[in-house]
């Protein structure tokens, strides 16, 4: 294996928000037997930081034992409600086509890398059909306490692990829609391919320092050139 895609999740595969934030409320209840008031915003943060801004915006003073119970009430409530996914979500547009294009690349391993815990990423995938492509066990998610960047150190870690290679900047690129997945590759060891189609813009991506920026997924061709030219090694060295 030669080539490492690490892909993000929400608003870069899915979007699946509604039932999210449903699944947050109900957990929010479950740990503190109040009603959820205000939900901390994502931007491509891990759920494990949300969940303390969420529960210090609602006014709940964050003890050592909040953390492990909101995570494992959020893995159930989310579960019990992944029969939502596909009727109120839905795969961003080019999804599954990107992901199976990529997986016709020479040598290439696909995972994630996402703020959204291992669980509950298995069912956002598996809601859409997208779950074929992705090599879930090497991914990297939101219940482990990294930065972002180190957690994609850690994917290509267990990348290694698994199938002998050594995966580096020059042959690992993640894909992904905010700046701070951005941030995650440039300073982890990533080329980046982003993608406008969450809440940062073109511009604030190209500002950010991505690679190659696309305005969505629906065209796999362009998808596959850019993972194919980041990581092909006369191209990274020249540039």
């Amino acid at each position: 294996m030669s080539r490492l895609v690490l892909w993000n999740v929400d608003l870069t595969l899915v979007d699946v928000t509604i039932v999210t934030r449903d699944a947050y409320a109900d957990a929010f209840r479950m740990v503190t037997g109040r009603p959820l008031v205000k939900l901390a915003p994502a931007m491509g943060r891990p759920d494990s930081e949300i969940i303390f801004e969420t529960l210090a915006i609602n006014g709940i003073a964050v003890e050592d034992h909040h953390l492990p119970k909101f995570l494992d009430a959020l893995a159930v409530s989310f579960g019990d409600k992944h029969r939502r996914l596909a009727k109120e979500g839905r795969a961003m547009p080019g999804a599954k086509d990107a992901l199976k294009a990529v997986s016709r690349l020479d040598g290439v391993v696909q995972s994630v890398l996402t703020g959204t815990i291992k669980s509950n990423a298995v069912h956002k995938l598996t809601a859409f059909g997208l779950d074929r492509w992705v090599d879930f066990e090497v991914g990297g998610y939101g219940e482990e306490v990294y930065p972002k960047a180190t957690l994609l150190q850690v994917a290509q870690g267990r990348a290694k692990a698994k199938y002998g290679s050594v995966f580096t900047a020059g042959t690992t690129v993640l894909v992904g829609d905010s700046t701070r997945d951005v941030q995650a590759a440039r300073i982890g060891g990533a080329a980046m391919v982003a993608v406008a189609s969450g809440r940062s813009t073109a511009a604030e991506l190209h500002e950010a320092g991505a690679d190659i920026v696309l305005p969505d997924l629906s065209n796999p061709s362009e998808v596959v050139a850019a993972v194919a030219r980041l990581t092909a090694p006369a191209d990274r060295a020249a540039g």
